[in-house]
């Protein structure tokens, strides 16, 4: 079978989506509401976070770190897909496809890094109120938020030099939505072992231990208030990190389940559904379970809504 060198290529092919038409039509209007409401969700947070004094705060600014990584990661993707179903545009140049991967590698990595930042803020808010303005100052929140960023953006930089150095054969046929890893380790034809292994061993190291810090601090958090002889604020804590960890979990077990594995286990129609939940679902709950369950956050958005009501 004849190389192709990736550098030569000029364009891929999604072949992941169905071509029944009416389940096309039904699909994109499907997608379409669901990137829709994840779009309001998180701009009306990011307005009220960025607008209300009350929620200057670290935790509100890592909360609108959130936001704006949950705005990006379905606009990477959805777009494209949409697309795809309405007009069956389903090609994409080879500079699209490496802009595609980075990007959503990128977001993908910094949102875990994030959450293992929020839930600690949470531990220490909980566990050590008294110290937490000494220990979670400005300054270092702001430095953690930009760790985050370049920890993602650095991750990210590391797999798409990995992946898009590699040769590739046939039809360039990515069997999924978007560029991603598994599916273009899959596509390819050139030996992957090696580079599988270091995607394997630094998504591994990074994603386990952000996920392990952000279930300890969770564990923490729910001992501490245990030991508090206040039913009331059993039931308040376990509806809130409950949620937390619903959503944690979901997010940290599909993007795992996603990377780190080698690329012979993909499949399509499975992958196709992880992707989905951590690309769509979790930036739809994100602002549900960590903003419209919180008071301060509920107050803020009467604000808003009552000055954007003045306002017209």
């Amino acid at each position: 079978m004849q190389r192709v060198n990736l550098s030569t290529a000029s364009e891929f092919v999604f072949v992941g989506l169905s071509d029944a038409p009416k389940i096309r039509l039904l699909l994109f209007v499907l997608f379409l509401l669901i990137y829709l409401a994840t779009m309001a969700g998180n701009i009306t947070l990011l307005v009220a976070i960025s607008t209300d004094s009350h929620l200057h705060s670290p935790m509100y600014f890592l909360l609108g770190n959130l936001s704006l990584l949950d705005l990006l990661c379905p606009t990477i993707t959805v777009p494209k897909m949409l697309g795809a179903l309405l007009l069956e545009h389903k090609k994409i140049s080879f500079s699209g496809c490496l802009f595609q991967h980075f990007s959503l590698i990128a977001v993908v990595g910094t949102e875990i890094f994030l959450l293992a930042v929020m839930a600690y803020d949470r531990y220490v808010a909980v566990c050590h109120p008294l110290r937490y303005p000494s220990i979670v100052s400005t300054k270092l929140c702001a430095q953690l938020a930009v760790g985050t960023w370049a920890t993602g953006l650095l991750n990210s930089l590391l797999h798409t030099s990995l992946v898009f150095t590699l040769s590739f054969c046939g039809a360039n046929k990515i069997q999924q939505y978007y560029c991603d890893i598994p599916p273009m380790l899959a596509l390819s034809c050139s030996p992957t072992h090696s580079r599988e292994l270091v995607i394997l061993v630094v998504a591994g190291v990074l994603g386990s231990g952000a996920c392990v810090l952000t279930v300890v601090s969770y564990i923490y958090i729910l001992l501490e208030i245990l030991s508090r002889n206040s039913p009331g604020i059993w039931h308040k804590a376990f509806s809130t990190c409950g949620s937390h960890l619903t959503v944690v979990c979901l997010f940290y077990g599909t993007t795992i389940c996603t990377y780190v594995r080698p690329s012979f286990t993909y499949s399509l129609h499975r992958d196709r559904v992880v992707s989905m939940l951590y690309g769509m679902l979790t930036p739809l709950l994100n602002p549900i379970i960590y903003s419209l369950r919180n008071k301060e956050v509920k107050c803020a958005l009467k604000r808003v809504i009552s000055q954007v009501k003045r306002a017209l």
